[in-house]
């Protein structure tokens, strides 16, 4: 099962992270305890409309593209969630077929042309695109 809070949390822990602030920095400026944004960070506790906006505001980022970015993370993640049953329906993919080099269209994002998809034993699937390679982690 994809948990939103869990996508929710990365997306803001490597916006945090790649503007370099620590989570005493951004606790402060969105006025949340250091622990409460902790546990949104690792998608432990979700996090209301008003938090997401002290937040976002703390690491001066839209809401759109927070959710944007989620969005798109949670498109990989129900992808790679399909490929490990074998089965795309919901992206046009017809179950059975294999997804090789096929381009997988996702609803309202550009097109993704997926080279490979690995399955582990312990949840993790890693997704291989023209772009970069993902880790998804199914709960």
């Amino acid at each position: 099962m994809i948990l939103l809070r869990r996508l929710l949390g990365d997306v803001l822990r490597r916006q945090r992270q790649r503007q370099g602030r620590t989570l005493r920095e951004v606790s402060s400026s969105a006025r949340v305890s250091l622990g409460y944004l902790s546990e949104v960070e690792r998608g432990q506790k979700e996090a209301s409309s008003e938090l997401l906006a002290a937040i976002c505001d703390a690491l001066d980022l839209r809401m759109s593209e927070l959710l944007r970015e989620v969005s798109d993370e949670l498109a990989l993640a129900e992808l790679a969630q399909s490929a490990a049953s074998d089965t795309v329906p919901s992206l046009g993919v017809p179950p059975g077929r294999t997804l090789g080099e096929r381009p997988i269209e996702r609803p309202m994002l550009n097109p993704v042309r997926v080279t490979s998809v690995t399955h582990r034993p312990d949840d993790h699937v890693t997704i291989k695109a023209q772009a970069e390679a993902v880790d998804v982690v199914a709960a």
